[in-house]
């Protein structure tokens, strides 16, 4: 078993008085657990989620910390490499809980490993808050100390359906192709798609499953080209999204709409230039956003920060996983404080009972501990640049169609 490492960013100096009067060394420390996939075919998106942890926990070090009651912390966080697999995260979990004494916990990357984590969770009754599992799934359990800061996954390509809709002269004439990865996110997309489309009454032509490698979508892209749907919609992750983009255009696929997911994550901008022009792509979030925060600030102010602290990010549009993941840590935040306790019930309480306003847009939990507080945004790459097309009310750009 690796021994777990963790990341706590640049110490700030003896010197430096936290807002709250309070020196550095004088916070104590709320450890979070979090078995994460780093390595394996999530791993990039892993990675995103937790430099977006990361960055929060800094961010809030540098405001002050953590005041539960009048004693200050900050948040350290013990990460384990689940390898992309849902039975390790399981493990994991159970080591962190059992052999680290974690009792608080951030989600791991993917609804598939949030889905085997949760029951380990559930059964110590540790709250955990995850950023990066959308499966509506999830959230038929009864599970009672499960929080998702992230819109459900049957809206993230919704608005597409829509949208076709709005731009054909007969709604029922528009045909569409289904393209999936065959894991619980990319199911309930396609299940929110196929009953979107059947309110307009649109035939779909195409029904498939990517390969499981999610490196070769050709034979689906053959069936396409045949048949010539209108609108063309694809999840697989980051992976699945640059096999789509990149094999759409070696195949000089020509439908009128194609969405995607996860293409901030992949960088299909970076990795294929003009190929990822008129793509549209779901996003949790966006920068041009109106939402903020006393912490994050704006939205775009958040995109602008978290580029100082991470370079690498500089000439690429902030992937939505990292802001999620920073949601997910600014709610632990705002629960403690609230609860004024350490206590684990006491403070899943305090979680239940979240109703903030943040730079990732608004979070309240359901019953069931989705967030019922934030609508899904579809952005469409123009010139290189992802552009809010939909819904309406939120758009910066006219549809390129």
């Amino acid at each position: 078993m690796k021994k777990p490492f963790s990341l706590l960013g640049c110490a700030l100096g003896a010197s430096l008085l936290f807002s709250n009067g309070a020196l550095a060394q004088d916070c104590d420390t709320i450890t979070l657990g979090s078995a994460i996939s780093l390595t394996g075919k999530y791993a990039t998106n892993g990675i995103h989620a937790k430099n977006g942890y990361e960055f929060a926990i800094q961010k809030i070090k540098d405001a002050g910390g953590i005041m539960v009651g009048d004693k200050c912390y900050n948040f350290n966080v013990i990460y384990y490499d689940d390898e992309s697999k849902g039975d390790r995260g399981a493990t994991l979990a159970e080591r962190l809980i059992n052999q680290d004494n974690v009792q608080y916990m951030l989600g791991p990357y993917s609804s598939g490993l949030t889905k085997a984590i949760a029951p380990v969770t559930e059964k110590y009754q540790i709250p955990m808050v995850e950023a990066e599992g959308a499966s509506r799934s999830l959230f038929n359990q009864g599970y009672k100390y499960l929080f998702a800061v992230l819109s459900t996954s049957e809206q993230y390509l919704a608005s597409a359906v829509t949208l076709a809709a709005e731009k054909a002269d007969d709604p029922s004439k528009v045909k569409v192709a289904v393209a999936v990865e065959n894991d619980p996110f990319s199911l309930d997309i396609r299940a929110g798609v196929l009953e979107d489309a059947k309110k307009y009454n649109m035939n779909v032509v195409i029904d498939e499953q990517l390969p499981r490698d999610l490196s070769d979508m050709s034979a689906i892209l053959t069936k396409v080209k045949l048949l010539k749907p209108d609108l063309l919609i694809v999840s697989g992750h980051s992976k699945g999204a640059a096999t789509a983009v990149r094999q759409i255009s070696e195949q000089k696929i020509a439908a009128p709409m194609v969405a995607v997911t996860h293409c901030e994550a992949a960088d299909v901008v970076g990795n294929f230039g003009e190929a990822a022009n008129d793509i549209l792509c779901s996003t949790q979030w966006a920068e041009t956003l109106s939402y903020e925060d006393p912490l994050f600030g704006s939205a775009a102010n958040y995109e602008k920060e978290f580029k100082v602290a991470f370079p690498e990010y500089a000439e690429k549009t902030v992937p939505y996983q990292t802001a999620q993941a920073s949601a997910a840590v600014y709610v632990f935040k705002d629960a403690f404080e609230r609860a004024g306790s350490l206590d684990k019930d006491v403070l899943r309480d305090a979680i239940a009972a979240t109703d903030m306003m943040t730079f990732y847009g608004g979070i309240k939990f359901s019953e069931a501990g989705n967030n019922i507080a934030k609508p899904m945004v579809l952005r469409q790459i123009q010139d290189g640049a992802y552009n809010v097309v939909a819904p309406s009310e939120f758009a910066s750009h006219e549809l390129n169609w």
